[in-house]
């Protein structure tokens, strides 16, 4: 079996929206979540009463998704040893702590960034070719933007995709992640 055949994608729509080989569609969105921790407790309240309705208000499946990646952080160390050579002992002394707590943050595989997928999906029921692709469009695009609402009154900020290019790029890198992290 190829690897196309392997695939579960049929074709990428304009839209951004993934049709499937099974007659599924998919639309994949981007969280970039608060930090909870740094909010006050009447704040965690809040968004816990925020994130229960936004659970209570998605009457349909959706997955989802984190990705985490290993951060290289040679760049930032780079920045912070040219800054070094214009600084008194005592600035010096600190900023090198401060590398070789990095360090042994990066060596521990500790240094990572996530990100948050929330896919959703709508599945054809039957056979039945009434299920027009601009219907599905619609459907989908319906669920981002009652996903997008409860989340964003969370604090999150929550995009989707519609370049054939960014979606590509995605999907790649849930298939082949070590490939793609080593390219970013």
């Amino acid at each position: 079996m190829s690897v196309q055949e392997w695939l579960p994608f049929d074709k990428i729509l304009a839209s951004g929206i993934v049709k499937l080989k099974s007659n599924e569609y998919i639309k994949i969105i981007k969280v970039n979540p608060i930090n909870f921790n740094l909010k006050s407790e009447l704040e965690k309240e809040s968004i816990l009463n925020s994130y229960k309705i936004f659970l209570k208000t998605c009457n349909f499946d959706f997955q989802i998704l984190i990705q985490s990646n290993k951060e290289d952080l040679s760049k930032h160390i780079s920045n912070i040893k040219q800054q070094l050579i214009h600084e008194n002992s005592k600035i010096s002394e600190i900023s090198q702590k401060y590398i070789e707590y990095i360090n042994q943050l990066n060596n521990s595989k500790k240094s990572s960034s996530k990100n948050f997928y929330i896919i959703i999906k709508y599945a054809i029921k039957d056979n039945n070719t009434d299920n027009k692709e601009s219907y599905i469009i619609q459907e989908l695009n319906d669920r981002y933007f009652k996903i997008k609402d409860c989340l964003s009154r969370c604090g999150n900020i929550v995009n989707d995709f519609t370049k054939k290019e960014e979606i590509e790029s995605i999907l790649y890198s849930f298939l082949n992640k070590r490939d793609f992290n080593n390219n970013n």
